[in-house]
Order: C-alpha cells, then sequence, then structure tokens
C-alpha cells in the first residue's frame, strides 16, 4: 500500500455525546466517495443507555461487510491493524484512548472529527457543555490525533451558529454532518501530504467537569433558563428529573417563562407548581420553567396537557 492509499481504518460510534443516537454519516460518507474502509472499530460499553442499542456503525458496516472489531484495548488487535495496510485512521466519537503505538501503524495517522472550536472544550462533553452555557456559536474540528486529550493540531474547522433552542440530539446531528462533510472533503489532501495542520494555542484550551447522573435532578434554585438549558443538554443522558403529582417524572423539553412575560405571576417558591389552563411547570429562583413534555416514571413521552389529564387533580 503506498502513503495516498485511500483505505482506510475507522475508530468510533459516531455518538457524539452520551445518549443521542447517530445516522453514522461519516462512516457513510467514506463509503459513498470510494474509500476501502478496511474494519469499524468500536465498542458499546460507555454507558447502560448504550449497550441497549444496537451500534448504528456497525449496522452500517455489516450491510458493506466491513468486519467490526470490538477489542477493549485498541493495542489488544495491533497486529490486525496493521495487516490492513491503512493509510489512515478516522475517527469519531471513539471514547478511549488510542495508544501511540496504534496511531504510528498508520502513514498519515488518526484524523478525528471533535465537535467544538479547539482549543475550546477539549474533552468528552463539548455539546452538552455550549448548551449549558448558552453559547451563540460552536463548530467541528477535524484534528490530527496525539497522546495529549484533544490537543493535536487542526486541519480544519466549521463554525455552526446557535439558535438557543437546540436539543442535545439536534446538535449532534448538525455537528456530525458538518464533520462528516469536512473528512471527505480534506482527506485527499492529507494522504497527498499536502494539508497543513495549524497548532492549536494550547494556553487557550478549556475543558468541561464530566457530568454525573445526580446532575439530573432539577435544582429549582436555580434560574428557569439555567434549567432550560439543563433540560436540552441531559436529554437521553443523564435526563432532568423531578417529582410532579407524587410521580417521579423526567422533563423532555420545556421553556421559560419570566417575569416580563408573565407579570407578578412568575414568582412563587421555588419547587412549587405552577397552572395556567393546560399548561404547567415550576417556580424557580427567576422565572418559571413550563413543561412542555415529559415522562413519568414507567410511562412514555407525553405533552403537558396529556399529563394534567392524567394526574392534574393530584397537582
Amino acid at each position: 500500500m503506498t502513503a495516498t492509499s485511500k483505505t482506510v481504518v475507522f475508530f468510533g460510534n459516531e455518538r457524539l455525546a452520551t445518549g443521542v443516537t447517530t445516522p453514522a454519516s461519516t462512516l457513510r460518507a467514506l463509503i459513498e466517495n470510494g474509500y476501502e474502509v478496511a474494519a469499524v472499530v468500536s465498542h458499546n460499553e460507555a454507558t447502560a443507555s448504550r449497550k441497549v442499542r444496537q451500534l448504528e456503525v456497525a449496522a452500517v458496516a455489516e450491510e458493506h461487510g466491513i468486519p467490526v472489531l470490538l477489542p477493549a484495548r485498541p493495542a489488544d488487535i495491533r497486529e490486525q491493524l496493521e495487516s490492513y495496510g491503512a493509510g489512515i485512521g478516522v475517527l469519531a466519537a471513539y471514547g478511549k484512548i488510542v495508544p501511540e503505538s496504534i496511531i504510528d501503524l498508520f502513514p498519515h495517522g488518526i484524523i478525528n472529527i471533535h465537535p467544538s472550536l479547539l482549543p475550546k472544550h477539549r474533552g468528552p462533553i463539548p455539546l452538552e457543555s455550549v448548551i449549558l452555557n448558552g453559547e451563540r456559536e460552536t463548530g467541528v474540528s477535524i484534528m490530527q490525533l496525539v497522546k495529549a486529550m484533544d490537543a493535536g493540531p487542526v486541519f480544519g474547522q466549521t463554525i455552526i451558529e446557535l439558535r438557543g433552542d437546540e436539543s442535545k440530539q439536534e446538535l449532534a446531528d448538525t455537528l456530525l454532518d458538518a464533520g462528516g462533510r469536512m473528512v471527505v472533503e480534506l482527506l485527499p489532501d492529507i494522504l497527498a501530504g499536502k494539508a497543513a495542520a495549524m497548532p492549536q494555542d494550547d494556553g487557550a484550551a478549556t475543558y468541561d467537569e464530566l457530568i454525573r447522573k445526580e446532575d439530573g435532578a432539577l435544582d429549582f434554585s436555580k434560574p428557569a433558563a439555567q434549567l432550560e438549558r439543563e433540560v436540552r443538554a441531559y436529554l437521553g443522558w443523564p435526563g432532568s428529573t423531578a417529582t410532579a403529582a407524587g410521580k417521579e417524572v423526567v422533563i423532555t423539553a420545556a421553556h421559560a417563562l419570566t417575569e416580563t412575560a408573565l407579570g407578578s405571576g412568575a414568582s412563587g417558591k421555588p419547587g412549587s407548581i405552577w397552572r395556567d389552563g393546560k399548561q404547567f411547570g415550576f417556580y424557580t429562583s427567576d422565572g418559571i420553567l413550563a413543561i412542555d413534555s415529559l415522562k413519568p416514571a414507567g410511562k412514555g413521552d407525553m405533552e403537558a396537557a396529556s399529563f394534567l389529564a392524567g394526574y392534574g387533580n393530584r397537582l
């Protein structure tokens, strides 16, 4: 195989955040653009929510007769990877450390789709972080994989403007689509040795704290605007939980109402119930978190009006 070989090894499951699904658009784009994908290297063990769903990349690989490898560690399949003679690796949401001994198997290394504008939001939760922070833009970086986390030089970036109401799933879909298109645009020059990667400014790097299961419990001492962002960022996992009508519920969609919209009716004891016709929500330290949809324990997702029809007399 030559250094410009169109044989690649794909690493990852393309789930850019915990709890989201994926169309596996990067893997599909590689196949559709004539790249020979020698193998898909992935795993399905990050969380319980991922275990119960078949890997989307595995389904695509099986459609095209591509072997799917699920090693405990990439080093465990070093000889098999070397046998493919691939010119490059492409990585999208692998979720495990890839050692230098594996990166060095590929003449052009491994390139990684990272869903942030590096060096901002290095680490595993960039999607959740930009939603939680109320940021107005994010993006995708195509970077060279190196030993240090998300610290490699960057081949290119795409900026994505945010409306401020995106769910985690919607943002994951948008960023993955942009990243897949960038990969197939950049790969020819990378394989030909013509692409220049720019070093990151490590001094400007930011890292985010990992999300814990307990972070999903809604704290109504926070402002409604912040809780609305949590509902979007935690959708799928860890979920945004509260108690309504004596039942534990997961809030799946909500919006913030402020005193500007409601006047004096926006004030109440944080955590207590607010009702207005077929709407309900929770008073917070600043405004009302109005519920659009929710999942009561043991039930499916339902609109707020349906919940009120069944449980409203208990509120």
